[in-house]
């Protein structure tokens, strides 16, 4: 029989960390269960749209008819190109300036460390309107000087709609990773960096050799990170569609799940394909994050 005092500690146990599953309940379980029936389900209208509408049983329809339609199909590669992309400039970027801000060549690191970190601050949506204005002719500054030099470059087209969203998400983000590695590298034992130095090795060898190395579960995390906000594009493409109309209103998974819902309003369609978005995006994170344990264990 358990003792008062472990009884106690229990009560005190779960009234901590009650608040954390009723908010897990209702912000991700409920959703997640709604929408999970709302696919299963599709609205049907009867006597030429006089008759009113009502849900029908729909099973798994709604779920074929999204992974059959090539607009569907096609966010993903769009996605695929994305990461490709985005992930490596990110990544290796805020490495980069991390490793340079925590090498002895930088000075006034706190006012780089909040210059570099300061574009995250700024709320997305606002983020992709002032870049699309800086992608707009007739409106950019940055347009006009290009074009002066001789470059003609269309920022809006379909062409090049991945590098700008890309542009648009490395601006938000890699002052953001670039403050975790920075941290991470704080936790890199000096001694270590000293003896590399007594043996000869410079600042670049260091680096690549010992620092990298040791923050990898950090470059891993947010890697995982990443991928999962890349599979969740939708901000910056959306803002571009508005402006341009160029890449289609399917262009990502999420486009299309917003598009299917508000536009053609078949919240059945929209449903399981977000719940689709979500399996992939399960099975590449649990992908990522076994690859980053291979590479990291001896």
């Amino acid at each position: 029989m358990a003792s008062p005092s472990a009884r106690a500690q229990r009560r005190t146990a779960a009234l901590l960390l009650a608040p954390f599953f009723v908010l897990f309940t209702v912000v991700t379980l409920a959703p997640l269960v709604y929408a999970g029936r709302l696919s299963l389900f599709t609205t049907r209208t009867s006597g030429l749209g006089f008759g009113g509408s009502k849900d029908v049983f729909a099973g798994l329809d709604n779920y074929t008819k999204a992974l059959s339609d090539p607009a569907f199909r096609d966010g993903f590669i769009t996605i695929a190109a994305y990461v490709a992309v985005y992930i490596p400039v990110m990544i290796g970027g805020a490495l980069v300036l991390a490793l340079l801000l925590d090498s002895a060549l930088v000075r006034a690191r706190a006012f780089f460390q909040l210059a570099l970190f300061l574009p995250h601050a700024v709320p997305g949506l606002i983020a992709a309107l002032i870049w699309v204005y800086l992608y707009t002719p007739g409106l950019s500054p940055v347009i006009d000087l290009l074009s002066h030099g001789g470059f003609d470059i269309s920022f809006l087209s379909a062409d090049n709609a991945v590098f700008s969203a890309a542009n648009i998400a490395v601006w938000e983000w890699i002052g953001y990773s670039m403050v975790i590695f920075y941290a991470a590298l704080q936790s890199v034992p000096r001694e270590t960096l000293d003896a590399a130095t007594i043996d000869g090795a410079g600042g670049i060898r260091t680096a690549l050799s010992i620092k990298v190395p040791m923050i990898r579960p950090a470059i891993a995390l947010s890697v995982l990170f990443t991928v999962i906000g890349s599979v969740q594009l939708f901000t910056e493409p959306k803002v571009i569609y508005s402006a341009s109309s160029s890449i289609g209103s399917s262009w990502t998974p999420n486009m299309y799940v917003q598009t299917a819902a508000f536009t053609h309003n078949d919240f059945g369609l929209a449903a399981a394909a977000s719940l689709l978005i979500a399996v992939f995006a399960a099975a590449l994170s649990f992908l990522v994050t076994r690859l980053s344990r291979s590479r990291s264990q001896p």
